[in-house]
């Protein structure tokens, strides 16, 4: 007796005839995503560089003033002069010659009206007449020191703007980069503390590099608002004059009593430095241009 096996439909696998496989509307074809490929490959990434902000631009450094200094030497002024006389009355004044300097008027407004206001006269004192305070050889000369006017120092002016630009960072970014700089004197500055203290006191003692290579010790303590345009050969000049300077054993006691708190040793260092014969600024003033404002050109 044969046995027949009748396969019945299983209800788990549908009929071919009745499979019908559920199409996505969402379902990609092959020509859009060739189109796809395509645009995605086009597009460029955004760079990193493209997002940073741009450089800031550089100081403004172009010439729109000039002011002159005659430098010279009074052989007798501290040897045969009566009390009160100044040395812009110096009888046998040696010529050292001329330095003209380019001011950054753009840069430091306010330093450079000052400036130009002392080598005129008008705010009531002036470079004139007046010490070159100190020499440092290969480095820079330090002059414009407020004093008493018969000691060969400035009167201190009354009639100057307040430079806010002291406490303006944006004032210290130019580098004492190579001689002939010119720059407000902060940090070396040696007016006595009480001219300092004065309420009215304005800051005018000033450095001018001597070269040949840069002073970076000054760097950002320091105001540069101009440079030398012509008189280099006068600044080497003054560079060489002697100054005083103390034996190694002598500094190495000052050294101690400064250690030790002895204010002493700051009134014994005043001296260092100063030139051993007595350069002075015999005149100053404003050179007047027809075309005063120049290239710009970095110190």
């Amino acid at each position: 007796m044969g046995c027949t096996t009748t396969l019945s439909s299983s209800p788990l696998l549908p009929h071919r005839r009745n499979y019908h496989p559920i199409i996505s509307k969402h379902q990609l074809t092959r020509r859009s995503l060739f189109f796809l490929s395509t645009s995605l490959s086009l597009q460029t990434p955004i760079s990193s560089t493209s997002l940073a902000s741009p450089p800031p631009p550089p100081p403004d450094t172009t010439i729109t003033d000039r002011v002159f200094m005659d430098f010279s030497i009074c052989p007798s002024y501290f040897l045969n002069r009566s009390v009160g006389d100044e040395l812009s009355l110096c009888t046998d004044s040696e010529p050292l010659g001329r330095v003209v300097l380019g001011l950054y008027g753009n840069l430091v407004p306010i330093t450079v009206s000052n400036f130009k206001a002392m080598c005129t006269g008008s705010c009531g004192s002036t470079y004139k007449g007046t010490l070159v305070q100190k020499i440092f050889p290969g480095q820079f000369i330090l002059a414009g020191k407020q004093g008493r006017k018969d000691k060969g120092e400035v009167t201190p002016p009354l009639q100057l703007t307040a430079n806010s630009e002291t406490i303006n960072s944006e004032a210290f970014k130019l580098e004492h980069s190579k001689g002939g700089v010119l720059s407000l004197c902060l940090s070396e500055n040696d007016d006595e503390d009480n001219i300092k203290l004065d309420p009215n006191y304005h800051n005018v003692e000033f450095m001018i590099t001597t070269g040949p290579g840069p002073c970076p010790q000054l760097d950002y303590k320091n105001i540069v608002f101009g440079s030398v345009l012509e008189g280099m050969d006068v600044v080497a000049t003054l560079s060489a004059i002697p100054t005083y300077k103390p034996a190694e054993r002598i500094r190495q006691y000052n050294d101690l009593a400064e250690f030790l708190g002895d204010e002493r040793a700051k009134n014994a260092r005043s001296i260092w430095n100063r030139p051993l014969k007595t350069v002075y600024i015999s005149d100053c003033g404003e050179l007047k241009v027809a075309k005063p404002t120049l290239s710009p050109t970095l110190p």
